[in-house]
């Protein structure tokens, strides 16, 4: 049992709680029984899995499934668990997995999502939770925006970060003009615009414009949506949160994919 906070790997995996090192090392953390579990559902590959004895214990069948995925398992002392972990109080369990494994799959077709400068973990987070619950095909992320797998998007996402084809693009408006060739309308939220998000035949392919949570959508990538639309608001009231903005539009299309 791995007991020392000066341990090699537990230093390894402490430096993952930064951004940098994410990158340097290629590699994301994994915080909690939920997300393992997810993560052994679809066999997304593992790099190292830690948990204590208490955790074993309690859930020895996943201990197993993860075991058998991962390429290191450690039991680790409760002090160097909470070390390694970004949440004040995790539940016994942390895993590192390899970055970028499921990104480039979104494809051409159906519903996708392309978000701009997006900054709050919580609300992508949200939106890929919200994506997969409402059949989205993909999201395309710039990448000017929070990591993919950030440990609180991978948390506000309640397990569905691996339910969704996601990836993030270089070009954001490139992705827009190569999703508009395939066919796909692209739809864009203006406060100014006159029609609702209703009022979108979301049966066709569609492409959902969502910007930054302060600017909103910048000028250039707005001019290029074949439709632009408002969502109504009560006087006084200035703008939605993006997550919200994005359910609206996802489970108006989903309405009229269900009742076509």
């Amino acid at each position: 049992m791995l007991t020392s906070l000066q341990n090699p790997l537990v230093k390894q995996i402490r430096k993952l709680h930064s951004t940098k090192e994410r990158h340097k090392q290629q590699l994301f953390l994994l915080e909690g029984t939920h997300l393992l579990e997810e993560a052994c559902t679809v066999d997304y590959p593992l790099d190292v899995v830690c948990c204590t004895p208490q955790w074993e214990q309690t859930h020895p069948q996943l201990w197993q499934v993860a075991c058998n995925r991962c390429n290191r398992a450690e039991i680790v002392s409760t002090e160097v668990l909470a070390a390694i972990a970004t949440t004040v109080q995790p539940d016994g369990v942390v895993a590192t997995a390899k970055r970028g494994e499921q990104e480039n799959q979104v494809g051409w077709s159906g519903l996708v999502l392309a978000v701009e400068t997006l900054q709050d973990p919580g609300n992508l987070g949200t939106i890929i939770r919200t994506a997969a619950a409402a059949g989205a095909s993909g999201l395309w992320l710039s990448d000017d925006s929070v990591d993919l797998d950030n440990p609180k998007v991978l948390r506000a996402s309640a397990g569905q970060w691996f339910r969704l084809n996601k990836a993030v693009s270089e070009d954001l408006k490139a992705t827009v003009q190569q999703c508009q060739q395939a066919g796909m309308q692209v739809i864009a939220t203006l406060p100014t615009a006159s029609l609702t998000y209703w009022d979108v035949d979301w049966q066709k392919p569609s492409l959902i414009l969502l910007g930054n949570e302060g600017a909103g959508l910048s000028d250039d990538l707005a001019a290029m949506a074949d439709t632009q639309v408002k969502i109504p608001l009560s006087p006084g009231v200035e703008s939605l949160n993006v997550a919200i903005a994005a359910a609206l539009m996802l489970y108006e299309a989903q309405r009229q994919l269900t009742h076509r």
